[in-house]
């Protein structure tokens, strides 16, 4: 990726109360980070959950490229899953 892509030059900014003030410093500490990467971070990956199963996605090229690599590879053989999906359903009657 490029720098541009990294650089950090937005701000956002919201409101807390200062008992979740104090609980993002303390998870931020414990995370050996700052509270602004802690928070940066817990927040992507919040949006990235609640974006993953949207049914539109949009890929760059390379990403494009290494999704049809991914996809065009052999399936895997996984014994063990092929157990569990020959056992009969706890759900169907």
């Amino acid at each position: 990726m490029s720098s541009d892509v990294n650089r950090k030059d937005q701000r956002l900014e919201f409101r807390v109360s200062d008992a979740d003030r104090d609980l993002f410093a303390r998870a931020a500490a414990a995370s050996g980070v700052s509270v602004s990467t802690f928070a940066t971070d817990e927040l992507r990956v919040a949006a990235q959950r609640v974006l993953a199963d949207r049914t539109d996605f949009l890929l760059s090229p390379a990403e494009w490229a290494l999704w049809e690599a991914l996809n065009d590879r052999p399936a895997r053989d996984l014994p063990g899953l092929r157990t569990l999906m020959e056992r009969p359903s706890l759900f169907v009657d």
